[in-house]
């Protein structure tokens, strides 16, 4: 609101003074002391000003500055006339200035007997001293929040963080309900206390200290039979009042997005580039199991662990936590038992147990990217992605194989700016890279993919044997024989002794009697059902 008002000022002379006109209601305004900053209040904050009034050209009005003591009001709230509210918005702290006031932003055609007549105009004197911030963190009034004293920086808590606090939470006749003596620490998805402390610290800033209004509601957690966490006899129309103060948090990212591999920084690292697919690191690291038990140990200060991001040298949700690092950072990683299924230490735990890593990032060498690299970069990264795809599939590990293949064709995809040379032998990366994906598609039953990689091959070599024999592997796979016969019979006349090939040949023929067979069997139950 107080952007869109200042937003909304034109600057006009009145009697050789510059005023300034809010709205378009003839509300003007003149300052006579400029603010210390730049921030003005928002609705729903609490103002504390001095002022002094009269109407314009006669009586005095009251003032707060003949008594000593700052008037408060809530802004944007009707708590005061609306020339008040829409002129104290466009304030700053320590501004001081002269507002007009219409009477239709004061008190309009009534007035205010017997002191203020019908269609009078109003002159305030007002400075601002201070506001507090109130926010309604829940959105429908049931948790407000006022800033009693600034955070630092801009960063708040998210949900999967662990904050540290300390509160005081009292009922509103004064009654003591919880108090945290020397801090207390908590996952904010874990909750604690109530409701209203989760909802208001997301809001806050390190070192904030606040006072929550919260609703009955949103004040006390009930179990299963209705029953509030409080001793005594709470009336369900008790309300709280909280002093909560933000200590520090510790960041908790959820790695996966699932809550199956979590990361809690524990010490910050340098600057904001971390490790990507391909980079090697140098990491420490330590894996607990649940009752303590160290089953890994990686690295030290004088040797540490290297390894390549992303090419199965550890398991995959660890793997995945160190990407999100930074260097010298330090973290626990908790992993769900699952993601160590390859692994030998998952005959050790069931799968809903949790695993620990402390983990620290030493430094990272990332890889280049393929839009940095020239042609010749371009062509040993792919032949080195290649070779690893080639061990992954003797290994039986045909998804990472697959992955490799891709990523080893991508590099090469776009060869305009190659030589003739490299064209060439960047055609032969294709064949062969799209060539062992479709092994590994077929290995992993995906049929359609397995044919249209097939089929990129052939494109580029029409009289390729292996893609033909394998696409015609996918389509005797999906029931397609005409299509799988089409592509043997090609495959024979280009390479008539293919041992490899005369099977899959003999496996169609068979295939094909079979669903002859079928076949026959429907025709002759429909001749059956007809007679």
């Amino acid at each position: 609101m107080a952007i869109s008002l200042l937003n909304s000022y034109s600057k006009t002379h009145y009697a050789g003074s510059l005023h300034t006109e809010i709205g378009n209601q003839g509300l003007r305004k003149q300052i006579l002391t400029r603010g210390t900053s730049w921030q003005t209040p928002f609705p729903g904050d609490q103002v504390q000003v001095h002022f002094s009034g009269h109407i314009e050209g006669g009586a005095c009005l009251d003032s707060s500055r003949d008594k000593g003591i700052p008037f408060c009001f809530k802004l944007g709230q009707g708590e005061v006339i609306k020339g008040w509210d829409e002129g104290v918005a466009t304030m700053k702290k320590g501004e001081r200035a002269i507002f007009h006031i219409p009477p239709g932003l004061a008190y309009g055609d009534a007035g205010s007997p017997p002191l203020i007549p019908p269609n009078s105009s109003l002159v305030y004197d007002i400075e601002m001293l201070s506001w507090s911030t109130i926010k309604d963190v829940t959105g429908d009034g049931g948790v407000l929040k006022k800033i009693l004293r600034e955070g630092e920086g801009w960063a708040t808590p998210r949900a999967n963080d662990e904050v540290f606090v300390k509160y005081e939470a009292r009922l509103e006749n004064g009654t003591l309900v919880s108090k945290s003596e020397e801090g207390m620490e908590f996952c904010i998805l874990d909750g604690h206390l109530c409701p209203a402390i989760c909802k208001a610290v997301k809001t806050m800033r390190r070192g904030e200290k606040a006072e929550l209004a919260v609703k009955f509601s949103y004040g006390f957690r009930k179990d299963g039979y209705g029953n509030t966490n409080i001793d005594g006899g709470v009336s369900s129309e008790s309300n709280l009042t909280i002093q909560l103060e933000l200590l520090s948090w510790k960041s908790i990212i959820d790695v996966t997005g699932d809550q199956k591999v979590l990361k809690k920084i524990t010490k910050a690292g340098e600057g904001l580039d971390h490790p990507n697919e391909g980079s090697l690191v140098k990491v420490i690291y330590i894996g607990r199991l649940e009752d303590g038990t160290v089953f890994d140990r990686k690295g030290s200060d004088e040797e540490p662990f290297e390894f390549i991001t992303l090419d199965e040298n550890i398991n995959g949700g660890l793997d995945r936590a160190i990407m999100t690092m930074k260097k010298d950072e330090q973290a626990i990683v908790k992993i769900r038992a699952e993601y160590l299924s390859s692994h030998e230490v998952s005959k050790l735990v069931s799968a809903n147990s949790t695993l620990d890593y402390e983990v620290k990032l030493l430094d990272f060498t990332k890889e280049t990217p393929f839009w940095k690299m020239d042609t010749q970069e371009k062509i040993k990264a792919c032949e080195r992605k290649k070779h690893d795809g080639n061990l992954l599939f003797k290994a039986a590990n045909f998804w990472h194989a697959s992955k490799k293949y891709e990523k080893a064709v991508k590099l090469i995809e776009f060869d305009h700016s190659f030589t003739d040379d490299e064209k060439c032998l960047a055609k032969g990366l294709r064949i062969s890279c799209n060539l062992n994906n479709a092994a590994c598609k077929l290995k992993l039953e995906d049929y359609s993919q397995a044919s249209k990689l097939c089929t990129k091959v052939l494109e580029l070599d029409s009289s390729n044997v292996k893609a033909l024999f394998r696409r015609s592997q996918a389509y005797l796979k999906t029931n397609e024989l005409e299509k799988a016969e089409a592509d043997t019979k090609r495959a024979l006349t280009i390479d008539p002794n293919n041992r490899e090939v005369k099977v899959g040949y003999k496996e169609l023929k068979e295939k094909q009697r079979e669903y002859a067979k079928y076949q026959a069997g429907i025709f002759s139950t429909m001749l059956s059902k007809m007679g």
